[in-house]
């Protein structure tokens, strides 16, 4: 079946949906459903699902298929590239997962727990956790966030060096297709080599190929202990090697590497003055390392150990060790405020981005003066060294303000994205693409993969109800 437009969710077809579904499926849309954190979009949506099971999400899927009408799934709502919502175009329907949060099953013994797609991802770790397992995905919104969401965007989050992105995390998923065909893929299988892997398809597709509605899960063995260390260093280069050397020495035990920026700290100290600074004097470049370790490692010599090489070899000039969880927790406070400090600073421009690890320092370096050439801004860097993942954020000087600078954001960007794309990195390593980068996916992207993408979702949605304009842009 296919269809010149799609059609809008008007009160007729919700009318006629309401009749076939159980009482209180279908709800008027609340403010709530049509924001999103970055404040960029104001959503349009004609009604909201909440389905209880897959099958009604598949009956759901059936009926905006027969009429052309659109889907947005929707999971937290906490994606930052407006993934989650349609600011324009015919009305679509809005189908929320938050009520399917159970937890299906948990197989310890296999490492596995089957989780439903509304489930909050805290409440998945603390399921992993009942079972004396680790659900190692973890991000700063994982009090809100839900599976099906983060699964949908391919979510990274900390703990991408040592465990994998969110789709390494998935041996097998439940999903209603564009048709509202059932994908009854739920296995815990290591191996399955049968063709097609419908399973990596969907993951990462932002809800443009179908929607998630449960998901096995990997876990893995708890860590015995679990430490830290704030340690500073003099460049983006010396963290590099210090993460070498880190891994030589503790290979398989580096849970994060987090690089802080001095201006984030100063962002800090200005907007968020209870967050316990480590250092009384703020250096220019720090680095978070996070450590966990099986029984039988003696956890702090170790880390000890390393430290004393890494000052040896003059790859850091000051350090604290955290002497108990509080002090661990402490650090990770001060890394996970500063996109707190961002959003009281308010940014320009906003980049998400990823390069190949040695050229990392390069990037830095270049990219300061080249943005000097478009105007005065502060930068704070920071991120997911370990993994060569970026938060590179442009803002004004102190006493403008970011809307004093709103006819330069695309040069900006493109500023910025330009010297990502011309060193090999990516313009969007772990948010996704949403609405935000349809475009930047068409300057960057590789022409043939875009084609193969496109024919993708021609075969698999001919009527263009999943979540569109969401990744490719609506022709």
């Amino acid at each position: 079946m296919t269809c010149s437009q799609l059609n809008a969710c008007d009160a007729g077809f919700v009318a006629r949906l309401d009749a076939e579904l159980p009482r209180g499926t279908l709800r008027p849309v609340a403010a709530g459903y049509l924001s999103e954190p970055r404040g960029r979009w104001q959503g349009v949506a004609g009604g909201v699902a909440l389905p209880r099971n897959v099958d009604e999400v598949a009956k759901i899927v059936r009926a905006c298929h027969a009429a052309c009408v659109g889907i947005v799934p929707y999971g937290g709502g906490t994606g930052l590239v407006g993934g989650q919502i349609a600011p324009d175009g015919p009305a679509p329907l809005l189908l929320s997962l938050e009520r399917m949060q159970s937890i299906r099953a948990s197989y310890p013994s296999e490492n596995v727990l089957i989780a439903e797609a509304g489930a909050i991802l805290a409440d998945v770790q603390a399921a992993a956790e009942n079972e004396d397992r680790l659900f190692p995905l973890s991000l700063a919104s994982e009090g809100s966030a839900r599976i099906g969401g983060l699964l949908a965007t391919n979510a990274g989050g900390v703990n991408v060096l040592r465990y994998g992105n969110a789709r390494d995390l998935v041996l097998g998923l439940e999903a209603v297709l564009p048709d509202g065909q059932i994908w009854h893929g739920l296995k815990r299988l290591r191996k399955d080599n049968t063709g097609y892997d419908l399973r990596h398809l969907l993951l990462g597709s932002e809800g443009t190929l179908g929607v998630i509605t449960a998901a096995s899960l990997r876990l893995f063995p708890r860590n015995h202990a679990e430490g830290a260390a704030l340690l500073v260093v003099d460049s983006p280069s010396a963290a590099l090697e210090l993460l070498a050397l880190a891994q030589a020495k503790l290979s398989g035990m580096i849970s994060a590497f987090e690089l802080i920026g001095g201006m984030g700290l100063a962002f800090l100290a200005e907007t968020m003055p209870q967050v316990r600074q480590p250092f009384p004097q703020p250096p220019a470049w720090m680095v978070l390392l996070d450590l966990g370790v099986p029984d039988g490692i003696d956890l702090p010599p170790l880390l000890e150990s390393v430290l004393t090489d890494a000052m040896t070899r003059g790859l850091i000039t000051d350090g604290l060790i955290a002497q108990n969880a509080a002090q661990r927790a402490e650090f990770w406070e001060i890394r996970e405020s500063i996109p707190e400090a961002n959003r009281h600073i308010g940014s320009v421009s906003s980049h998400d981005i990823s390069l190949p690890l040695s050229d990392v320092p390069a990037f830095i370096e270049r990219a300061g003066p080249e943005l000097a050439r478009i105007g005065a801004f502060r930068i704070n860097c920071f991120g997911h060294l370990g993994d060569g993942n970026l938060h590179y954020n442009v803002f004004p000087m102190p006493g403008r303000s970011r809307a004093d600078h709103e006819h330069q954001r695309d040069a900006i960007k493109t500023c910025v994205h330009d010297l990502v794309d011309a060193m090999g990195g990516s313009v969007s390593a772990e948010h996704g693409i949403g609405r935000l980068k349809t475009g930047d996916l068409e300057r960057y992207g590789d022409p043939t993969k875009l084609a193969a993408m496109r024919a993708i979702k021609a075969a698999l949605d001919p009527v263009g109800i999943m979540n569109p304009g969401a990744i490719l842009r609506r022709v």
